[in-house]
């Protein structure tokens, strides 16, 4: 068993993820290999809390240019985490 903590790299801040706590929906990147059982396992065992259901994306890096130098941004995956009624809010998001 991996640790949870190489699964979930870090949450993602914006406005649209914001707006969507008030639906019980947290927005993470995720390590690339990782799987929606996995993604739910470590989001469960990290904040105690019961995962309905995980939606995943994979993005691909961007082209980006510095005048005539060309290079690529790195691609992710992001998971958007789903969870039940009943389940207690997820602490880290509220301060903010």
């Amino acid at each position: 068993m991996t640790n949870p903590h190489d699964i979930i790299i870090k949450p993602v801040v914006t406005e649209q993820s914001m707006a969507e706590m008030g639906n019980k929906k947290y927005t993470f990147i995720v390590a690339k290999d990782a799987n929606k059982t996995e993604i739910k396992k470590a989001v469960e065992k990290i904040f105690e809390v019961e995962v309905e259901k995980v939606n995943v994306m994979n993005y691909d890096g961007k082209t980006k240019r510095m005048g005539r130098n060309v290079g690529k941004t790195s691609s992710f995956k992001k998971a958007v985490v789903k969870l039940t009624e009943g389940s207690k809010d997820i602490e880290f998001f509220t301060g903010m």
